[in-house]
């Protein structure tokens, strides 16, 4: 089983600002959300398929605790309230299914994938951490 347990820093960051335009978000939204996830600050803690991931920014805070398999409460970037369901998508990948709890929007997700030293977070744009 991949081991996802560490402190992660921004090596790099791509198409964060479409994603948020095509969420639409408000351009001085998405500038203050882009900004503030210039510098993410990342822990994971696991236990086998039991994770907590908190995330930091300058503007905000997020945690989640879930279970492989298990539906959870989450927001999505944008801070609308969803049932999320993380399930192995390779030995390395967790692929995580995003369904709004209310209202119409675009479909979304994330996944989190191990690459060696680097933590690859997609989200339709994509963010590559690095261990710290």
């Amino acid at each position: 089983m991949p081991n996802f347990a560490g402190t992660w820093k921004m090596k790099r960051s791509e198409n964060f600002d479409e994603l948020l335009k095509a969420l639409g978000v408000n351009t001085m939204l998405r500038k203050v959300a882009v900004a503030a996830a210039s510098n993410p600050h990342v822990e994971i803690r696991q236990d086998g398929e039991k994770f907590y991931i908190k995330t930091s920014t300058s503007v905000r805070t997020t945690e989640i605790n879930f279970h492989i398999g298990e539906e959870f409460d989450e927001e999505t970037v944008d801070g609308r309230k969803c049932k999320s369901l993380a399930t192995w998508e390779t030995e390395n990948k967790m692929y995580c299914k995003q369904t709004l709890v209310e209202g119409d929007g675009p479909k979304t997700y994330w996944t989190r994938e191990l690459n060696g030293d680097e933590l690859i977070l997609v989200s339709a744009g994509v963010l590559c951490l690095r261990n710290s």
